[in-house]
């Protein structure tokens, strides 16, 4: 469910990636849905645009979850660099790389060993929950050796 709409119409940035008067929250609080080391923040959500900006950071050794779902995103890298698998493919993340995630396409992001990769991320503000892969697809996706790499963090 989306956030609360603010009529807020300047949010100041703090140091480190923050922003006044944005709560720094866990990336997920599903426990099968297997993350390292991710936080977000949500920046802005209001059902008139029917958009909402959220601030990922993946901290050095850290992975989104590998998943996908019906609804499409935007990731602008804002902070670091890393990695990100989309569909089948790995590519290198570096800053103000810009990816677009198509609906139901396998997607995890990670961060470099040691450095964080922050993101902005624009999504629809309702959107439907992330699948996870079965065996079968996670066995499938990695018969590719440089997927393999990717998702076993090599």
């Amino acid at each position: 469910m989306s956030e609360r709409p603010t009529e807020t119409a300047h949010r100041a940035a703090l140091e480190g990636y923050r922003w006044d008067g944005v709560e720094v929250r866990r990336y997920k609080d599903e426990p099968a849905a297997l993350y390292k080391d991710v936080t977000r923040q949500v920046l802005f959500s209001d059902p008139r645009l029917k958009g909402e900006l959220r601030y990922f950071e993946v901290a050095p050794g850290g992975h989104s979850t590998l998943e996908k779902h019906e609804h499409m995103h935007a990731v602008l890298v804002l902070r670091g660099g890393g990695k990100c698998l989309i569909g089948g493919e790995v590519r290198a993340l570096k800053l103000n790389d810009l990816v677009t995630v198509p609906p139901w396409t396998w997607h995890q992001f990670r961060a470099g060993k040691d450095e964080p990769l922050g993101f902005l991320c624009l999504v629809n503000a309702e959107r439907d929950r992330p699948q996870l892969p079965s065996q079968s697809e996670l066995s499938e996706l990695k018969s590719d050796p440089a997927v393999r790499d990717f998702l076993d963090g090599k």
